[in-house]
């Protein structure tokens, strides 16, 4: 099959639909036994979010079959997990796993689907809300839920504040969220009181036949963020905690919804190419907030320039700039596969260049011997190339590698130096970009 599993990446790019879901299993009659009403859930109610791929050793069309030999071929001794997706929209990633038999039985799913407008309407909802009915009556969980993936980020889930040791004592010991749909095990139920926890001022109250309550605050969950829907959030978790102080806690929802709202792009023209790319390497409760303050950021006006050149001081300026070229070609071998435009010497391969050093923190990651010594000169001796090839620059060699300088138009530019300044950072990375160097100019083209 020729679909690609949706990466985490790809699934971070816009705001999913994602719902945690942990329960007891019951491996005595056998796997496929045990496994069948998790697959009946899906197959009876998962309207137009049903996976369609199985992914284990290879991707196999969705079946019985195809899930079983998935089970069989990642079986290990840690558990078995395996994939299943649907690609297109909404794309959709389940994720199953297994305890293994020395364990706790237990079957856990984490399922992502994106975007989450795709719940927009009741249906889809109810669809949704039938399988996570039908899969608490059939493992009994301790606590699941389905909410915004953007806003359960912004929670702390799962620790909730808490540090590691007493999350991991504690677990979800009480109600720190209250999210789109949640099921409540019995031990919860009981830690809140069933009567309390029935009465709840919510969409959908309903008590399981194993104890359990299934709590939908409302018909729709791409809402979420809405004044309505956080108003309902914020009574129905005081109610769940009298302990809660009502005007508190839609205040910290109003904040979030603050956080989430969208922000347009403003960004500096100079460096919108690179910077347009950034907003996607944060996760999405982070973005709008990036997004802003990327609108806010200036960089400073390139000063790697001189109104005259240095004339050339160099014997042999030919075996130079044959020097140069050796460095420029050098970082071509270096990073052609990693940044494949890099071949081309244009103004696309240079933001491609600016983001690939950011998203891989060059400066910080690499050693500072290396910087300097090996990939500053090689990206001033490329930069200048481009200079040279596309702005019809002319290189004017001195002996001093900084000081040497590419000719366009009236100015003279300094590659080597706006390389060096470039590499000191991840910061300097964005003041100092070769994007916003190569614009600059190519103001003073002739």
């Amino acid at each position: 099959m020729k679909a690609s599993r949706l990466s985490l990446h790809e699934l971070n790019k816009v705001d999913c639909l994602h719902f945690k879901f942990a329960g007891a299993f019951d491996p005595s009659n056998g796997e496929k036994r045990g496994l069948a009403p998790f697959l009946d859930a899906l197959e009876q109610h998962a309207d137009g979010w049903m996976p369609t791929v199985v992914n284990a050793s290879r991707k196999r069309k969705y079946s019985r079959d195809a899930v079983w030999r998935a089970l069989e071929e990642r079986r290990a001794d840690y558990g078995t997990i395996i994939g299943l997706f649907h690609y297109g929209s909404p794309g959709v990633s389940l994720v199953l796993r297994l305890r293994p038999p020395h364990m706790e039985p237990e079957v856990s799913v984490d399922v992502d689907v994106q975007p989450i407008s795709f719940f927009s309407g009741e249906d889809p909802c109810r669809g949704l809300v039938s399988v996570a009915r039908a899969w608490a009556g059939h493992y009994p969980p301790h606590h699941a839920f389905a909410h915004s993936s953007a806003d359960w980020q912004l929670t702390d889930s799962p620790a909730f504040g808490r540090d590691d040791a007493t999350r991991k004592r504690d677990g979800f010991d009480k109600i720190h969220e209250l999210f789109w749909l949640n099921i409540f095990g019995p031990k919860l139920v009981e830690s809140v009181g069933r009567e309390r926890m029935l009465s709840t001022p919510a969409h959908l109250v309903e008590e399981l036949p194993n104890g359990s309550v299934l709590l939908v605050l409302r018909p729709t969950a791409a809402d979420f963020a809405s004044e309505e829907a956080r108003v309902t959030q914020a009574r129905a978790h005081v109610h769940l905690r009298p302990d809660l102080d009502f005007d508190t806690v839609l205040r910290t929802l109003r904040e979030r919804s603050a956080v989430l709202a969208p922000v347009e792009p403003r960004f500096h023209p100079d460096v919108a190419p690179f910077l347009s790319r950034l907003p996607d390497e944060f996760s999405i409760s982070e973005r709008q907030r990036k997004i802003a303050e990327l609108n806010a950021f200036r960089p400073p006006v390139p000063e790697e320039w001189l109104p005259v050149a240095h004339p050339p001081d160099v014997a042999n300026p030919e075996r130079v700039l044959e020097s140069y070229g050796d460095l420029s070609e050098g970082l071509v071998a270096a990073l052609h596969t990693k940044v494949p435009s890099i071949m081309d010497e244009t103004a696309e391969s240079l933001t491609d260049l600016d983001f690939y050093f950011w998203r891989e923190n060059f400066p910080e990651r690499y050693t500072r011997e290396l910087i300097d010594s090996h990939t500053a000169p090689a990206l001033g001796a490329y930069l200048g190339d481009v200079l040279v090839r596309r702005l019809g620059g002319t290189w004017v060699p001195r002996q001093k590698m900084e000081e040497s300088q590419v000719r366009v138009g009236k100015r003279v530019w300094l590659p080597f130096l706006r390389a060096r300044r470039y590499m000191q950072s991840r910061q300097s990375l964005l003041e100092y970009s070769l994007t916003q160097f190569f614009h600059e100019a190519e103001r003073y083209r002739p």
